[in-house]
């Protein structure tokens, strides 16, 4: 970090002042990292999704969901050939990039919490 040169970093229009800050810009926040953990074991319908996570709200879990979605890390499909409408959601090659960093959080609460 000592001697390099400040450089702004830009992603999706957004600017950021250096590489972590993008990466907490993009999976930052209560629960952005909670829904990536558990759509790395595959896909999820939205109400199983819910249901890892009982204590998120269903705005809150819509706003995140949507903006990782802008982000390119999760893929909403939706099946609407007759009602209820069925949506589900995994990662995007680009969102599995992710995983090794979400496993080592994971991992650090596991050790801190023992």
């Amino acid at each position: 970090m000592e001697g390099q040169e400040k450089k702004v970093i830009q992603f999706k229009g957004k600017e950021y002042p250096c590489c972590a800050s993008l990466t907490m810009g993009i999976i930052g926040g209560k629960w952005k990292t909670v829904i990536l953990y558990h759509l790395m074991s595959g896909k999820l319908r939205y109400n199983e999704l819910r249901k890892t996570m009982p204590t998120v709200t269903e705005r809150t879990l819509s706003l995140q969901l949507k903006a990782l979605e802008e982000d390119g890390l999760v893929i909403r499909k939706v099946y609407n050939k007759k009602p209820p409408l069925k949506v589900e959601y995994t990662l995007t090659d680009f969102g599995k990039t992710l995983i090794p960093i979400i496993e080592s959080i994971a991992e650090w609460g596991d050790k801190v919490s023992e």
